[in-house]
């Protein structure tokens, strides 16, 4: 079986580079934060590398990337960005996988005020709606997509409240600005457990899967740090983290 081109850049990389701990600069979509902590600091037991992170929008990374931002690594919060990075020339051809698919949940801080199905959205019963900017989030786009699904999304316009980025919109609900509003399941969720208020996580068909993309990008081409990051994310400890935060690995 052929190798992986992310396996060969290991074995390169480990064959002209001493083995020494390095740093790698990983560009983070928001939504991905609490994970890519916990694997951060695991990759960095085993690897003895540092990952140092930035978080935010995958459409504001995109932007910075084409004007020549020093990341190595983006984690995109959907597939479309690695792949125009990959196709522009900025990313390393044949190094993007898909590393985790989210889910979308409509979260409140108030007890009671989100049913099952999500029906509060059809009577109107909050002042503020908040999602992610849609044009520059996946889960902003996700949010949308299902509004427009449900046949809600003409009602609840004027309610609409825009985050820059999925942990915006979170601060938005969690301070209550916000009555509720659409965020990663991964943001509500720990160890199993639903965070307070309540909810309703979004059933897959009413939007188009949030798989989120990796890419090695050119400035971390040899790298040893960055194509061992990427190499951690396809571990079976990388995966376990990923799932314990609500993702599908």
């Amino acid at each position: 079986m052929p190798r992986t081109v992310l396996t060969l850049l290991v074995c390169l990389a480990s064959f002209f580079v001493p083995l020494r701990a390095a740093e790698v600069r990983v560009a983070v979509a928001a939504n991905f934060a609490a994970p890519m902590q916990k694997i951060a600091q695991a990759f960095e037991q085993e690897t003895g590398h540092k990952a140092l992170m930035s978080f935010g929008s995958t459409g504001n990374f995109y932007a910075q990337i084409r004007h020549g931002a020093p990341f190595e690594v983006l984690l995109a919060a959907d597939e479309q960005t690695p792949l125009k990075i990959e196709q522009e020339g900025l990313g390393v051809a044949g190094s993007r996988f898909t590393y985790a698919t989210g889910s979308l949940v409509l979260w409140s801080k108030q007890a009671g005020l989100i049913d099952d199905r999500g029906d509060v959205l059809r009577s109107g019963r909050f002042l503020r709606l908040a999602i992610a900017n849609p044009k520059l989030a996946p889960y902003g786009a996700a949010a949308i997509d299902t509004l427009a699904r449900l046949g809600v999304l003409k009602a609840v316009e004027p309610k609409l409240v825009y985050g820059e980025n999925i942990s915006q919109t979170f601060q938005f609900i969690a301070t209550e600005n916000a009555q509720l509003g659409f965020v990663a399941l991964s943001q509500v969720i720990a160890d199993g457990r639903m965070a307070q208020g309540s909810a309703w996580v979004v059933p897959a068909h009413l939007h188009l899967p949030i798989a989120q993309g990796a890419v090695l990008l050119s400035k971390g081409k040899s790298a040893p740090a960055a194509i061992a990051l990427l190499q951690f994310l396809r571990s079976e400890r990388a995966k376990a983290l990923i799932r314990d935060s609500g993702y599908v690995a």
